[in-house]
């Protein structure tokens, strides 16, 4: 067993492709880097933060990409942006079989945020686009950085997302939250709190996260061979009245939820019959349990 959420963006990739088949667009070597980091007097990566390529999975033609969260939190910038959005184009344009996103990122680089902004919208429409062609995008999230900001919004635009219990998925942060409104409205030190609301649980019972799996990247990649075959044996077309499902979807959630104060009270609601209970399940028990008690669909197949 490997810890994924223990594992650099580099490392997670051979553990997730078949092993020696990726191909890795702009390599460090390249020396593709942003110019406004430097501009700033910032620390650079060769890469700019994120790992994008191609490679086989289970034997078939996936285009993927894998955030690093040791730089910059995986934050988004112009030129990491900009290779996410050249690899998902280039996904469309030779056919690939599927793409796959491993995110961990806390948002837009500070940094760079206007650059950064645009770009996480090119990537909103990327990913659409290749749903669009019939190719399916899944994504994972288990990295301790988590998926936050813009990601986050990209995150929920592919067929499936895949995470861990450790993983965590949101809009905004919780240190941004709490800067924002509060320590009252937000307390991000406590971490029992962050994880029952942005945490892979909730999300698996909110209907925002598909497949919740072990923090091992066997379960990670096995989980994303299924979706994948998944996605494409149910070769559900990207439709207007999918989205418009979504977005009733998600009008539902506030009604039901809107003034909910806790994820305590979210899941009390959905029947669940201790909800206390839930952050110490064991997998398999909370996968049981929750089977009974999810919120409904929350993907972009509806």
């Amino acid at each position: 067993m490997s810890s994924y959420l223990e594992l650099s963006a580099r490392q997670r990739i051979p553990h997730i492709f078949d092993a020696g088949s990726f191909e890795e667009f702009l390599a460090p070597g390249a020396r593709v880097v942003s110019p406004h980091l430097a501009q700033l007097d910032a620390p650079v990566s060769f890469d700019d933060g994120v790992v994008v390529g191609r490679g086989l999975l289970d034997g078939q033609v996936v285009f993927g990409a894998a955030q690093e969260g040791g730089f910059m939190g995986g934050a988004v910038g112009e030129v990491h942006g900009a290779k996410l959005v050249g690899m998902l184009r280039r996904a469309v344009d030779e056919g690939a079989y599927a793409v796959l996103l491993l995110l961990e990122s806390g948002g837009v680089r500070l940094h760079e945020a206007n650059a950064g902004l645009i770009a996480v919208s090119e990537v909103m429409r990327a990913i659409l686009d290749a749903r669009a062609a019939g190719i399916p995008v899944i994504v994972a999230v288990g990295g301790a950085n988590g998926c936050f900001g813009g990601m986050g919004i990209a995150a929920r635009c592919a067929n499936t997302v895949i995470m861990s219990e450790e993983g965590r998925l949101a809009m905004s942060g919780p240190e941004v939250i709490e800067t924002a409104n509060g320590v009252e409205e937000f307390d991000s030190k406590d971490r029992a709190l962050v994880w029952r609301t942005t945490g892979g649980k909730h999300r698996y019972l909110l209907g925002d996260c598909q497949v919740l799996v072990a923090d091992d990247t066997d379960a990670f990649r096995a989980a994303a061979i299924e979706a994948i075959g998944a996605a494409r044996a149910a070769a559900v077309a990207l439709t207007l009245d999918g989205l418009q499902a979504e977005q009733t979807m998600l009008e539902r959630r506030i009604r039901d939820f809107g003034d909910a104060a806790d994820p305590l009270e979210v899941w009390r609601r959905l029947g669940v019959p201790e909800p206390g209970a839930v952050p110490m399940l064991e997998a398999d028990a909370f996968l049981a349990m929750a089977a009974q008690y999810r919120a409904g669909p929350g993907t972009g197949e509806n």
